[in-house]
């Protein structure tokens, strides 16, 4: 049974940093793409970031762009989130989802088949 477990959320000011980690556990391998969606109260899922198997591919939104990293660590099945620069309209909670074809860091959610089960991010201005 796959399970992906989403830490590190929490309250920081406008300009502060968080770093949010999904511990995947359940897969055979690490041959899967990991993406981070969030969802703002009353707004739809929206992609935020992903990356490959290998790590060596990655795909971020472009409103996050430049402020976000997304990296992974397959000895620890971990994937982290750095956020950086983080601006109020980042609230939302904040969901890593893994793709079982980890060829490229697709960015639709329909593309995932497991999900967490999110972690709110609440940036105060």
């Amino acid at each position: 049974q796959v399970q992906l477990v989403e830490s590190g959320g929490g309250l920081v000011q406008s300009g502060g940093s968080l770093r949010l980690s999904c511990a995947a556990s359940g897969l055979t391998s690490s041959s899967y793409a990991i993406g981070w969606f969030r969802q703002a109260l009353g707004k739809e899922r929206e992609f935020i970031a992903a990356i490959t198997c290998s790590g060596g591919t990655t795909n971020y939104a472009g409103s996050v762009k430049g402020r976000y990293t997304i990296s992974r660590d397959n000895v620890k099945s971990t994937v982290y989130l750095q956020m950086n620069s983080l601006k109020s309209e980042d609230t939302a909670v904040y969901y890593c989802a893994v793709s079982r074809d980890g060829r490229s860091p697709w960015p639709r959610w329909d593309q995932y088949e497991y999900w967490g089960q999110g972690t709110p991010v609440t940036v105060s201005s």
